[in-house]
């Protein structure tokens, strides 16, 4: 089991990070737009399928590696909390994207559909990030069993990141046209985003614990 603790934190980060605009987002939004829902949600089973494979790719190899070299778990860790803070200056400042101005694409077959939201979640940086260097922030590597850790927290982001994508699919039409006439809800939501990926990126560089050797038994 993963801490009440570690569970909060990763909620907020996949929250900070799926609200955050991005390829994902902009590409599914666009197909929800310009081709209706059922291929928003046709895209979005792509995107999830890029998510299992980098979940998978991330934890079969980092569980065993974070412990061998603690340095580079270190490495790993700062360059998460850098990638949080460009996030956060993206989300904060003047002329920052907006994700509900849709790209204009054309209208694709079911398949090429959910081709392309996997091929836009394994090139998306942010996915890369969140499971090679996020996900390792909130495991207990004194508690053992590392590789059920980042799986479970792993399922976590991947619960989080679906349902606030499949809303946004859902509901990408009401809510261009809804921001269309009221510019300012945009504004306040990059403010309250870049702010929470502020504060996680500050909390995650300050944190100097580093794995053990002990922490394998459990593992």
């Amino acid at each position: 089991m993963i801490e009440a603790g570690a569970f909060a934190g990763m909620v907020m980060v996949a929250l900070g990070m799926v609200l955050t605009p991005g390829p994902n987002m902009i590409y599914l939004v666009s197909r929800s737009i310009t081709q209706g829902r059922r291929a928003g949600v046709i895209s979005l089973g792509g995107v999830a399928l890029g998510f299992m494979i980098y979940l998978l790719a991330a934890n079969l190899g980092l569980s065993v590696i974070f412990i061998a070299v603690p340095e580079l778990y270190v490495a790993v860790k700062l360059a998460g909390a850098a990638y949080l803070a460009y996030l956060a200056w993206n989300a904060l400042r003047p002329g920052g994207v907006d994700v509900f101005a849709p790209q204009d694409v054309p209208h694709d077959s079911p398949r090429r559909l959910f081709t392309m939201g996997l091929l836009t979640s394994l090139l998306n940086p942010k996915i890369a990030i969140m499971y090679l260097s996020l996900i390792p922030q909130f495991i207990d590597l004194d508690a053992g069993h590392v590789l059920f850790q980042g799986f479970a927290l792993g399922a976590v982001q991947m619960v989080v990141s679906v349902a606030v994508n499949l809303a946004i699919v859902l509901a990408a039409g009401t809510i261009a046209v809804f921001l269309a006439r009221r510019p300012s809800w945009l504004r306040v939501q990059r403010y309250v985003m870049g702010g929470t990926l502020g504060i996680l990126s500050v909390s995650l560089a300050a944190d100097t614990s580093v794995p053990s050797a002990a922490s394998s038994a459990g593992s």
